[in-house]
């Protein structure tokens, strides 16, 4: 089975959304390449470049995400922003670790935890709630 592959329940039938999980997604792949190379290689800057490049576009997805919910006056838009909230939160928190360079493996295997958890409580909850309220408003 192959981590980090896009199936069909994790659509929410709203093209630039699911677009943007897919990116996520593709992030995901590639600390689960590093995992699963295990090589003994110096993965240091790998490492670094995944964190900042999911942190950046979390930021951006999320942004984009409550802006298109407070556009629709969803009910349930703070419990959207205090989840991502978390979700940044908990990336800075494994970025800022002065330790990342001695425990390379173990900040990817926090990496693919920490997206894993994403898709299977947010992604497959949160979200496909409001894609739910969305659709009944017929604009997704």
């Amino acid at each position: 089975m192959a981590a980090f592959q896009w199936k069909d329940e994790y659509n929410l039938n709203i093209e630039e959304i699911d677009k943007q999980h897919r990116k996520l997604m593709e992030i995901g792949k590639k600390a689960y390449d590093i995992a699963v190379i295990d090589d003994g290689y110096d993965r240091y800057d790998e490492i670094m470049t995944i964190l900042d490049e999911l942190l950046e576009y979390t930021k951006y997805h999320f942004e984009y995400e409550e802006n298109m919910l407070k556009q629709y006056n969803y009910e349930h838009i703070h419990n959207q922003e205090e989840e991502h909230a978390f979700y940044v939160y908990k990336i800075k928190q494994v970025a800022s670790r002065e330790d990342i360079d001695e425990n390379q493996r173990k900040v990817v295997l926090e990496i693919i935890d920490f997206l894993s958890k994403w898709i299977s409580e947010h992604i497959m909850g949160a979200d496909k709630e409001y894609a739910v309220f969305l659709k009944k408003l017929k604009v997704a």
